[in-house]
């Protein structure tokens, strides 16, 4: 048997070690920075200050737009219409004196000075009117119709002074001045009535619809800008109570007095921004609708009503030409104050009954308390243009003359004192509302980049000292 050969001797060996648990798996490092606190903390502040920027985008654009509007209606194109509505008024005054001046004779030597000085001090302001419109137009067609109406005054003036001139070698008694006379005068006036007077209103038609549709822009826009505000501010607020609540319960603190003071001072912003609008928006209807349209109204009525005057001269001065004049008399009367009448005399009889239901250009300015004056000088004026015709009709031309002269010139006076006061009252409430309008959004953009900076810096206050905690 064999025996096997002993082994040598091993030490024992330590026990395997038990298996090592898996280590836990990282995280991403490209995993989205949003999911956490402060990425979350500066997409919600970011919010808010987009929010924001919204708000006060919102208030600049609708406070530009409103300031743009009362410009127009304020500062541009509005005086323009009043300057232009002034130099109809001016004209159409040279050509009443002028055949007041051919009816006067030889026996009226003051009237007649006085009416010549008129007539020279009507010249000068419609000048100084189309220097006004020259240096307000803004169009190549504004500027060249107003230098077109230059030219035509300067021919009218012209052949004006040329009848005056026939006029005065005549040496006529009151009333009919001689045919040569009175054909000069018939090229002066037809100059006036046909091409200069329309080219006149042009400028005012040109004016006023730019101040139309200005109006009608930002009485649209205005408002809806101002909802714009609203929107935008109430977006704002609920970004920064959403910030805050955010923090509040992420880090189990009270609300930041920061964030407390940007949101109070959003508000503000807000409320202001809303009334400034609010009051603009009804600073251009008051100006537009109480001020702008009132005023030149008014402007038209007495231009319309001076020419009438001087178609009671020249009805006088003209016999080839009165029923015409007599025509025009009434078509002028009823575009003032319409009263549906087939002549004169039926007119003058609805005039005198002192009917309220007033329609024309007069109708409602002379409704209410502030129309009662200017309503009776109406009547007035008419009731003594019927007394001159009848002197007219019945022959006695001097007893006619010193009517004209006299009661008639009396009576216009005072209907023009009226008409005068009437639109000083709408000039003064237009040009409160343009100044009341102008001031608010004064008042808002001095606050506004204020509130703008400080409402930023508080937002950064409330937010910066979360985010360092992260570092």
């Amino acid at each position: 048997m064999t025996l096997a050969p002993p082994q040598a001797h091993q030490p024992p060996q330590p026990p395997p070690p038990p298996p090592a648990a898996p280590a836990p798996a990282a995280a991403p490092a490209s995993a989205p920075v949003r999911r956490s606190v402060p990425g979350r903390i500066r997409i919600i502040t970011g919010v808010t200050v987009a929010a924001l920027a919204l708000l006060f985008t919102a208030l600049a654009v609708g406070s530009a737009t409103a300031r743009e509007g009362l410009r127009v209606i304020g500062r541009d194109a509005g005086p323009q219409v009043i300057v232009t509505a002034k130099l109809y008024l001016a004209l159409s005054d040279m050509d009443a004196q002028v055949a007041n001046v051919l009816v006067m004779g030889d026996q009226y030597a003051q009237p007649r000075k006085e009416a010549l000085e008129r007539y020279d001090e009507q010249r000068s302001r419609a000048n100084e009117a189309l220097m006004q419109a020259l240096s307000l137009a803004d169009t190549d067609a504004e500027r060249a119709t107003v230098k077109s109406v230059l030219d035509l005054l300067g021919r009218y003036d012209r052949l004006a002074g040329q009848a005056l001139l026939l006029d005065e070698q005549s040496g006529h008694a009151p009333g009919p001045p001689p045919q040569n006379v009175v054909e000069a005068y018939r090229g002066a006036t037809k100059l006036m009535r046909v091409e200069l007077l329309p080219q006149a209103y042009n400028l005012t038609l040109e004016s006023g619809t730019i101040v139309r549709a200005t109006y009608d822009e930002k009485d649209v826009m205005v408002p809806l800008l101002r909802d714009a505000v609203v929107l935008a501010g109430l977006l704002a607020l609920g970004c920064l109570i959403w910030l805050q609540i955010f923090l509040a319960r992420r880090f189990r603190r009270v609300f930041g007095p920061a964030l407390l003071v940007a949101t109070v001072t959003t508000v503000i912003a807000l409320l202001s921004g809303m009334s400034v609008l609010g009051k603009d928006q009804d600073a251009l209807r008051t100006a537009k609708l109480r001020g702008f349209d009132s005023v030149l109204t008014l402007a038209k009525a007495r231009s319309i009503s001076n020419s009438m005057q001087g178609d009671q001269s020249r009805y006088l001065l003209d016999k080839d030409w009165a029923d015409t004049y007599e025509h025009t008399f009434l078509d002028k009367a009823m575009t003032v104050v319409y009263f549906d009448a087939g002549n004169l005399r039926t007119y003058h009889q609805k005039v005198a009954t002192g009917s309220t239901d007033f329609l024309g250009l007069l109708g409602p300015q002379l409704v209410g308390k502030q129309g009662v004056d200017a309503h009776k000088a109406y009547r007035a004026f008419q009731a003594a243009d019927a007394r001159f015709r009848q002197l007219v009709t019945s022959g006695r031309t001097n007893a006619a003359v010193a009517e004209r002269l006299g009661p008639v010139t009396t009576a216009f006076d005072a209907y023009d004192r009226a008409l005068l006061e009437l639109s000083a009252r709408h000039q003064a409430e237009f040009t409160r509302a343009i100044e009341s309008g102008e001031g608010a959004l004064d008042n808002l953009w001095r606050l506004l980049p204020f509130a703008i900076g400080g409402i930023g810096l508080l937002v950064i206050a409330g937010v910066w000292p979360r985010l360092k905690e992260y570092r």
